[in-house]
């Protein structure tokens, strides 16, 4: 799309209810715009190289920031990735790439490389984003964004209602993406996602600045846009739910066995984990122990419908597990790497429990004077690691340092250190 092309765009957008105000929330007195269509139709679904070659070589002519959004199919597939990326940069106009037929987007990445990306909730579609190949080197989260600003609801749908004055379709958020062929209205839903993004980031922009927080929310971004890849989360299985129930070792072992035959066949199949065995049947037969086959038949979640082959194969998970040496069988709880709970401090340590107290205290004061949420102005973890083991020496320099080591960014060291060392002196 050209620059003419892309102005005409924006006039047709005044046509069907407006430009977004200047100023955040301005529009909050009027009757909302439903928006319907994007600007320029559906465009279609890319899904050959040749098709992807134009879309790279538009979004490289294009100008300003790109708005990039990726849908999921949790709830159905195995895993986390992407089943649709949508895009939109002015210049470029809308793209929707299928990264299943068109699995190396590196491509369009490399394409993009020192353009600032928008996205709502980055820290939701970067992990699928970098597996085909899209990694930001700079990046405005909306989202994150509006939490900073102060804004009480920060949903996409609700930011762009209340700072641009428009309603958009949110039907189709939690469909099964991997669906082929992609229904037309769930494509207006996705090109839509990504029509008002770059509108809402520059509205957000003003209001962050009129604020006084536009540098804050630049290094919180700066900080999104180098984080490593997340590692693997050490024994996955104890994120059952219902695990609160299960108290003996052996129990423990059949809830890992369960699980872990769960996530082979799951991923084998390509299905989520849930639609093999629900987390409620694994805790019943954990409880259980049951002997055979048929006393597991008995057990809720493994009825009537679940075939003689299925029952075998989960009661021999549950047998594996019963055969375990005690040796190898899990302990309770998982291995304490920080503080323990605060609720076991004032038992621990009196003193610290007294010290966590306090500096709740003051960040939540301190948070409410800045309006925004307590975890974005310091992470609760970072302030139970300080008030449970705080320098040996209390002052500014000290708890600063600290701060800084536990990974708070400067505008965060900022604002909280003082109310901290008061908190820590008190």
């Amino acid at each position: 799309m050209t620059d003419a092309q892309d102005t005409a765009a924006d006039s047709s957008l005044r046509t069907t209810g407006g430009t977004p105000p200047d100023d955040a929330g301005s529009s909050a007195t009027e009757a909302p715009t439903p928006l319907l269509e994007p600007r320029e139709g559906i465009p279609p679904v890319v899904t050959d190289e040749d098709a992807l070659a134009r879309v790279v070589a538009a979004f490289a002519a294009g100008s300003g920031p790109v708005a990039v959004d990726a849908e999921r199919a949790s709830g159905y597939r195995y895993g986390q990735r992407a089943y649709l990326v949508q895009l939109r940069r002015a210049g470029a106009g809308t793209a929707l790439i299928d990264p299943v037929a068109c699995p190396d987007l590196s491509g369009l990445g490399e394409a993009l490389s020192g353009v600032e990306w928008v996205l709502h909730a980055a820290t939701q579609d970067l992990p699928c984003l970098r597996e085909i190949g899209m990694v930001p080197s700079s990046l405005f989260d909306t989202e994150l964004a509006g939490r900073l600003a102060g804004f009480p609801r920060v949903g996409l749908g609700a930011m762009v209602e209340g700072v641009l004055g428009f309603v958009l379709e949110k039907g189709h958020s939690a469909v099964d993406w991997s669906t082929r062929p992609l229904p037309e209205p769930w494509l207006r839903y996705a090109a839509l996602d990504v029509e008002l993004l770059v509108d809402l980031r520059d509205a957000l922009e003003k209001e962050l600045d009129r604020q006084g927080k536009l540098e804050w929310a630049r290094q919180e971004f700066d900080a999104i846009a180098s984080a490593p890849p997340a590692e693997p989360r050490k024994d996955p299985w104890r994120r059952t739910s219902g695990m609160h129930k299960v108290r003996r070792r052996r129990q423990l072992g059949v809830v890992r066995e369960l699980w872990q035959t769960r996530d082979r066949i799951a991923q084998k199949r390509d299905v989520s984990p849930g639609k093999v065995l629900g987390d409620a049947a694994i805790v019943e037969a954990a409880l259980a122990l049951p002997a055979n086959a048929h006393a597991l038949a008995a057990l809720t979640g493994f009825g009537h419908r679940m075939g003689r082959r299925q029952l075998e194969q989960w009661q021999a998970a549950v047998d594996r597990a019963k055969a375990l040496p005690d040796s190898a069988l899990p302990l309770p709880g998982q291995p304490v790497t920080g503080p323990p709970p605060p609720r076991a401090w004032a038992d621990k340590d009196p003193a610290a429990a007294a010290r966590l107290s306090a500096a709740r205290a003051a960040v939540s004061a301190l948070a409410e004077q800045l309006t925004m949420p307590q975890e974005n102005l310091i992470t609760p973890d970072t302030v139970r690691r300080l008030c449970w083991e705080p320098p040996k020496t209390v002052d500014a320099e000290t708890v600063g340092a600290a701060l800084a080591g536990y990974g708070a960014r400067p505008w965060q060291v900022e604002q909280v250190t003082a109310a901290l060392v008061t908190a820590l002196t008190a």
